[in-house]
C-alpha cells in the first residue's frame, strides 16, 4: 500500500516583535480590517439601508485606487506599530530613538514602495507646553522625562490614501485629566461629525466636552482648553491638509462634510494658554500643493527639488529623511526653496512654557452609507 503523501500544511505567517513582517502577507486576498462603523444621524439616518448608496460603496471598492482597502491597511500598519510602540517608549529614550522605531516598523508594515505606499508624514513626538510639528533631526539628543507629556503622531500612506492618527502617553498621574479631556473631545468630533456637519457646529461641541475638564497640578487648578489655532481637517490624496479645518473652539464656519470625505478629527488640550505659536528649529517641509513654476539660479535647490518630488511629491517630510536618502549640505537649497515658495516649512507649534498639552487623532471616512473610524483600536 502506497503511503499517502502528507500535505504540508502552509506556515501561518507570524508578526515579530518589534513588528517588522509586512501585512500583505497576513491578507493574502487583500481584505483589511474595517474600522469602528457609526451610523449617520438625524436627516442622514436612511443611508444606511438605501440600496443607492450601498451600490456607490461597491462601485468604490471595486476600483483600485479609490476602494477602502487601501485606507484600511494603512490602519492596520497604524495599530501594530502604535501597539509595540505603546508599551516600549519610556522615559531615558531619546526621540530620536522612538521616532526610528516607528518608522522603521511602519516602512517594513506598509512595505514602503516609491509613491505607492510608505510613511505619511514625518512621526511628530511632540513634548510638554509643544503641541505638533515637533520630530528629532539629526543631532538632536532630548531625552524623554518621566514626567513629560508625550504626543506621538504618525502617518502611513497606501496610494496616497493618508491614515493619521495620534495619542498622548505620559509616566505619572498628574495630568490623567488632561489626557482624558482631550480623548473624550476627540470622541465627540467624531461622534459628532457627518454628511452635512457644519465646521463650526462641531468645533463647539468638541470645546464644550473639552472645557468641561480641569486638572490639579501642585495643588493649584488649571482649566483645560482647546487649542483655538489648531484644527482638524479633511484629507486629500497625498496631501494630508485637504482644505477644510475644524476648529476646536466654536465659530461661524458654515461650511459643510460631504460624502466622500476623508477627515482627521484631532483635539489638542491645553493647561495654558490655549494657542499656540511658531517655536524652535524646524523640522517638518512639504512641497506646497500649488508651487509656482519658478526658474531656479541655485543648482543645489534644483537638484534638491528633484529629490524631493521624486521620494514626497506633495507629502510632508523631515531632515532626517533627506539624510536617510544621502542628501547633505542641503540646509541653504531647502531654505531657497522655502523661500520661493515652493516648499512650505512646519516649525514646532508650542503654548507657553510650563503648560502642558496633549492630543488625540483618529481618520473617519464618510462613507455614502456610514461613518467608518478607519484608525479605531483597543487602545483609544
Amino acid at each position: 500500500k502506497k503511503k499517502k503523501k502528507k500535505k504540508s500544511k502552509k506556515k501561518k505567517p507570524e508578526q515579530s516583535d518589534p513588528p517588522r513582517v509586512g501585512l500583505s502577507k497576513f491578507y493574502p486576498n487583500g481584505i483589511y480590517p474595517e474600522g469602528e462603523l457609526q451610523p449617520y444621524k438625524d436627516d442622514n439616518v436612511w443611508r444606511i439601508t438605501s440600496e443607492e448608496k450601498r451600490y456607490i460603496e461597491r462601485e468604490i471598492n471595486n476600483d483600485p485606487e479609490e476602494t477602502y482597502q487601501n485606507i484600511r491597511r494603512a490602519a492596520e500598519v497604524h495599530r501594530l506599530v502604535r501597539k509595540h510602540a505603546r508599551t516600549h517608549i519610556r522615559p531615558g529614550m531619546t526621540t530620536t530613538e522612538i521616532v526610528e522605531n516607528i518608522e522603521a516598523g511602519t516602512r517594513a508594515l506598509v512595505e514602503e514602495n516609491g509613491m505607492e505606499s510608505g510613511i505619511g508624514f514625518p512621526t511628530g513626538v511632540s513634548l510638554n507646553n509643544c503641541a505638533a510639528h515637533y520630530t528629532p533631526n539629526a543631532g538632536d539628543t532630548t531625552v524623554l522625562q518621566k514626567g513629560d507629556v508625550l504626543k506621538v503622531d504618525f502617518g502611513v500612506h497606501v496610494k496616497g490614501k493618508i491614515l493619521d492618527s495620534a495619542f498622548t502617553l505620559t509616566w505619572e498621574p498628574t495630568y490623567d485629566k488632561l489626557v482624558e479631556a482631550v480623548k473624550a473631545a476627540t470622541d465627540t468630533g467624531i461622534r459628532e461629525a457627518g454628511i452635512d456637519v457644519r465646521l463650526g457646529e462641531l468645533g463647539a461641541a468638541i470645546q464644550e466636552t473639552m472645557e468641561s475638564y480641569e486638572v490639579e497640578v501642585n495643588g493649584k487648578v488649571y482649566p483645560v482648553k482647546p487649542i483655538e489655532n489648531l484644527s482638524g481637517h479633511s484629507i486629500n490624496p497625498y496631501q494630508i491638509h485637504g482644505g477644510k479645518s475644524i476648529m476646536l473652539v466654536k465659530n461661524d464656519d458654515q461650511t459643510k462634510m460631504e460624502e466622500g470625505e476623508y477627515f482627521a478629527i484631532e483635539t489638542f488640550g491645553s493647561t495654558g494658554r490655549g494657542r499656540i505659536i511658531e517655536s524652535g528649529d524646524c523640522s517638518h517641509f512639504a512641497k506646497a500643493i500649488d508651487a509656482p513654476r519658478v526658474p531656479l539660479r541655485l543648482t543645489s535647490a534644483k537638484s534638491l527639488l528633484k529629490t524631493i518630488d521624486k521620494s514626497f511629491g506633495t507629502l510632508p517630510f523631515c531632515r532626517r529623511y533627506l539624510d536617510r536618502l544621502g542628501e547633505s549640505k542641503y540646509l541653504l537649497a531647502l531654505n531657497h526653496l522655502v523661500a520661493q515658495g515652493i516648499v512650505r516649512d512646519y516649525p514646532p507649534l508650542c503654548d507657553q512654557r510650563g503648560s502642558m498639552t496633549a492630543q488625540f487623532e483618529h481618520t473617519i471616512l464618510l462613507r455614502p452609507t456610514v461613518k467608518e473610524v478607519v484608525s479605531r483600536g483597543e487602545d483609544y
